[in-house]
């Protein structure tokens, strides 16, 4: 029978935990405030503007340049967004004694005109008087403006979308939240077999919260944690989805459970400028273009073969073996062969063999034989671990006992043959190493309190992790926080420590917070894990 992204999701996570050595007590009724709706949306014409704005980018995908200082300098407008210099508000920022021009509107069509602080001074602004200020660089008096204040080309739709977003700029406040409460949201299946873990990442993450709440929230502003169904097939998850964004508007999500729909989901996010931290999945979306919306807690399934790769390449009786990677034909697999294909070149392996064949259809003596017919001594195994033991059982019988890397593991992988004992490696994006006295504790109060199951820890640890990222970004965005201001803050989240994963860092190019693996062996003697290596970075 062949088994689902669901399902191997599960036993992932279900070999994660095994790995992992914490022990607590462990649903729990939520609070609930009582909140008004959320803002209406931007107009497309003011959403592409405050793109521009923010970004520095145009969302017709035309060209957008900035110009600097006398010499006129030219540099990509996302290099120079007004943002950057005028804040997400609009009110300037102070820097290095510059003070930027306040760009709300109310301050720029003052009736009686603009004194600046360097003494000059001009009539009010018009929209034709910000189109020459921002194309040419002068204030509604003919005046120069600062040398520091940048010119751009942009076409005449761009510059029409940001005046349109100007005329808002500072009044402006996304969906989800008010001067006292943030909605987050959260979401995942209540049937199948995700449901039971679906319903303890929500337990978990709105314990969280709750526990914020109880502390006074962040800035006096509470929260409040609203949940949604994901469907029985991606296009029953995306249509639910969509629908559900449109009514609650929440400010962003967290503890996400969407194994099988990713394709259908993160798409969404952006075009409804969700920010969306730490989903659940093994197939981070981290393709050009980049989804700036979303940011994943650790590595996927590819970063995990890299990992195991570059394991391998410090291994001096591997260094020189041929590489060949098995696997089931699927798009999600073609990405991880791709990832394989990229780092076996870059470690000196060259090009490394596949052998590709049916989900449900495994034939280990055909396997067999190929692989041993390209002379390969490394396997990658891309698919279920019983199929994996069914090789090895089928090697076993001719005395071959090639070293196996798989990215994830199965309890099924304790029945390998013994000939294969210290042969087979396995990555992990986290492990026992990363847990710091103060985090064990943090989480196991948690637990305590709100009395959480047991059951699904590898689970818990990702959802309580990411939560507690979204905090820490909220916290750092400080009171006059946007999505925008949330996503540029997590961009800057340097070697944050939550102490129950490795140390994360995002970056605007990078949305993977820790990128790389631990590589475990197995005992089959004992039946248990053991350590082959420490933190594997793949940065």
């Amino acid at each position: 029978m062949r088994i689902g992204r669901g399902y191997r999701f599960l036993l992932f996570l279900t070999g994660l935990a095994a790995v992992m050595s914490l022990f607590f007590l462990w649903p729990r009724s939520s609070v609930f405030l009582n909140v008004s709706k959320a803002q209406s949306s931007l107009t497309q014409r003011e959403s592409r503007g405050k793109r521009i704005y923010t970004q520095g980018t145009s969302p017709s995908g035309k060209e957008l340049l900035a110009y600097l200082g006398e010499s006129s300098l030219e540099v990509p407008g996302n290099a120079m967004p007004c943002a950057n210099c005028h804040g997400f508000d609009g009110r300037g920022k102070p820097e290095g004694g510059v003070t930027p021009t306040n760009l709300t509107w109310e301050a720029l069509t003052k009736p009686y005109g603009i004194t600046h602080p360097d003494g000059r001074t001009h009539p009010p602004y018009t929209e034709r008087g910000l189109e020459l200020a921002i194309t040419r660089g002068t204030d509604p008096a003919g005046h120069k403006l600062m040398s520091v204040m940048p010119r751009y080309a942009m076409s005449s739709e761009d510059l029409a979308d940001l005046i349109a977003y100007l005329r808002l700029l500072g009044k402006e406040r996304d969906p989800g939240i008010t001067e006292s409460m943030i909605l987050i949201g959260t979401a995942g299946p209540t049937k199948g077999p995700l449901a039971e873990m679906s319903q303890v990442i929500r337990a978990v993450t709105t314990a969280f919260f709750d526990e914020l709440n109880s502390q006074g929230g962040i800035y006096n502003r509470r929260f409040e944690v609203r949940f949604t169904e994901t469907g029985e097939t991606p296009a029953a998850t995306r249509a639910a989805m969509e629908s559900w964004l449109k009514a609650d508007q929440v400010f962003a999500m967290t503890g996400v459970v969407l194994a099988g729909s990713e394709k259908e989901i993160f798409p969404l996010m952006a075009q409804h400028e969700v920010p969306l931290i730490g989903p659940l999945t093994l197939y981070p979306e981290t393709d050009s273009p980049l989804n700036r919306q979303v940011f994943y807690l650790l590595s996927g399934i590819d970063g995990q073969a890299r990992a195991l790769i570059d394991f391998a390449a410090s291994k001096p009786e591997l260094k020189q073996q041929r590489i060949a990677a098995v696997f089931n034909q699927s798009e999600i697999n073609t990405r991880v062969l791709r990832a394989i294909d990229d780092q076996s070149k870059k470690d000196g392996f060259g090009v490394p063999q596949t052998v590709e064949y049916s989900s449900g259809h495994f034939d280990a003596a055909a396997t067999l034989k190929e692989l041993r017919q390209t002379g390969s001594e490394i396997v990658i195994f891309l698919s279920d671990a019983k199929d994996a033991v069914a090789l090895m059982a089928e090697a076993d019988k001719s005395g071959w006992y090639p070293t196996l890397f798989l990215p994830g593991a199965g309890a099924e992988i304790f029945g390998a043959p013994y000939g294969f004992n210290g042969k087979m490696f396995f990555s992990f994006p986290t492990s026992p190493a990363d847990q710091s006295v103060e985090g064990v504790q943090e989480f196991r109060a948690l637990a305590e309190k709100y009395k959480l199951p047991p059951h699904h820890l590898a689970a818990q640890v990702s959802a309580f992790s990411s939560a507690k990222i979204l905090a820490e970004a909220i916290r750092r965005g400080g009171k006059d926080l946007s999505r925008e201001k949330l996503i540029q803050t997590l961009e800057g989240l340097y070697e944050y420590k939550t102490g129950l994963t490795p140390a994360i860092t995002y970056g605007p190019n990078r949305r993977i917070g820790a990128m790389g693996a631990y590589i475990v062996t197995i005992d089959l003697k004992e039946k248990q894990d053991v350590p082959a290596s420490g933190w594997i970075n793949i940065n």
